[in-house]
Parts: C-alpha cells; sequence; structure tokens
C-alpha cells in the first residue's frame, strides 16, 4: 500500500476549519514537514521524509494549510496567520515532545515564526529554499506599480506562474496580514540548530535570502548549504538525498 491510498486524517479546529495531515507515530525528535505555496503533503518532498522516518521509526508529520490540498477552504481567505494558526494547531495537538521542522520556501517562513512561537519545543530547523517575509519581499515589493495598485483597488490580482496554468491569486488580506509577520530585523531569536539548503538556479527565492537568513538568526549554529544547479524546488533524487544527509545528524 502507497503511503497516500487511504484518506488523510482530519484535525478540526475550534473554528469548525479542518486540517487533512498524515502522521506516523515513533521516536522523538517528531519531524515535522511545513509545504510551500500553493503545494501539498503529497509532493516529493513530504513523501521522502515521511519514508525516511517510517524506516528510522521516527515520528513524522505531513499536513496541508487552510485552502491547499486536502484541507478545505477557500484560498481567498487565506493568510500568513491563518497557516501559522494551522502550525501550531498540529504542533500542539498532534506532537509531543522535542521537534524537527522541515520548512520548504513560504514553508520556511512558517517554520520560522513557529519556532518563535514555541521555542522550548523545536530541536533544529531545515530550510528548503526558505523564504521569509515573502509576501512582503518576493511579492509587494516585486510586483509593478499597476498590479500593486490593481490589488488596493480590488483586493486582489491573479500574477502569473510557472507552477500553475491559472496563476496564483494574491489578495490585499494576504499583503496586509503578511505585514504582521514579519522577521524581527535587528535579529531572530532563535537559539537551536539551523540548517538552509538552498539551489542557486532557484527562479523564484534568491539563494542569498538564506544567506541574510543565517546572519539574522542568533543561533551560532547555522549552516547554508548551496546546490549550484539547484533550482527552487530541490525535488531531484540528489536534492533529496541531500536534505536526508542534512536533517539525520540532527534526529541524534
Amino acid at each position: 500500500m502507497t503511503l497516500d491510498q487511504e484518506a488523510p486524517s482530519i484535525l478540526s479546529r475550534e473554528d469548525g476549519a479542518t486540517i487533512a495531515y498524515r502522521k506516523n507515530a515513533g521516536k522523538a525528535p517528531c519531524v515535522v514537514f511545513l509545504g510551500g505555496f500553493m503545494s501539498d503533503m503529497t509532493g516529493a518532498k513530504a513523501t521522502t521524509l515521511h519514508e525516511f522516518c517510517a524506516r528510522r521509526g521516527q515520528a513524522f508529520v505531513r499536513f496541508d494549510y487552510f485552502g491547499h490540498g486536502a484541507s478545505p477552504g477557500d484560498f481567498a481567505d487565506a493568510t500568513v496567520g491563518r497557516w501559522k494558526d494551522d502550525t501550531l494547531a498540529v504542533i500542539d495537538r498532534l506532537t509531543e515532545g522535542p521537534l524537527v521542522l522541515v520548512g520548504s520556501s513560504i514553508g520556511g517562513w512558517l517554520m520560522l515564526l513557529a519556532a518563535l512561537a514555541r521555542p522550548g519545543r523545536i530541536a533544529a530547523l531545515v530550510g528548503i529554499a526558505s523564504a521569509p517575509d515573502a509576501t512582503e519581499t518576493l511579492m509587494w515589493m516585486r510586483f509593478p506599480q499597476a498590479v500593486r495598485d490593481q490589488i488596493v483597488r480590488e483586493g486582489a490580482v491573479r500574477v502569473p506562474s510557472a507552477y500553475a496554468a491559472e496563476g496564483y491569486l494574491i489578495t490585499r488580506a494576504l499583503i496586509e496580514d503578511g505585514r504582521k509577520h514579519l522577521l524581527p530585523a535587528d535579529g531572530v531569536p532563535i537559539q537551536c540548530p539551523v540548517r538552509l539548503l538552498h539551489g542557486m538556479a532557484d527562479a523564484d527565492v534568491p539563494w542569498r535570502t538564506s544567506l541574510d537568513l543565517a546572519q539574522k538568526i542568533v543561533a551560532p549554529d547555522v549552516q547554508v548549504i548551496l546546490v549550484k544547479d539547484g533550482d527552487h524546488r530541490l525535488s531531484r533524487a540528489q536534492d533529496l538525498a541531500l536534505l536526508l544527509s542534512t536533517l539525520e545528524p540532527l534526529l541524534g
């Protein structure tokens, strides 16, 4: 039986929304995978990590944010704060003990926000093409003025994407809420070990983003690993092997 042959489990939030997830019980620390913008828990990185943890007998959780994958919700109502709350609900209600968070792209931002919110739970962080503050630095600041004006005037705009034929929906609520969750400019008070993987051929999130993030994190044990020919997804066989070899020493 494949990992995703059966229906996912469902976590109900207090507001009536639900979060689809898959987990394995196992030894600590528990690995929690946080996916990227408009991706879901069926991707190569999520399933590779699930299989790796299953072989090790390691506890593991992957899930879909509000409006993503198997989790219902109108994407027009989605915000960074909503996804952060989803992440904390998963951590608080589906896991125990120390955690290693693995965040991809905007999941790398959510990984950092979760670590700041639950510092006592986090044993280590692994970012993959991490995109902190993405709604501001990678969206709003990159948009032409005409696109910004449309967002303000109409409340939303669709922007072209290499990953979706219909483009990505960017709402005014997403941009404005994102500003409430920007990382501290004077230093990110995270103390656990951090590993940041980034492809130098990433066309979506500049690889220097990870270098800048490494400088801002106050922890002394921070490493940036650059893949010269790696793209944004870092989902090739060699990229996945690098992810696992980076993660394994952090699990003890």
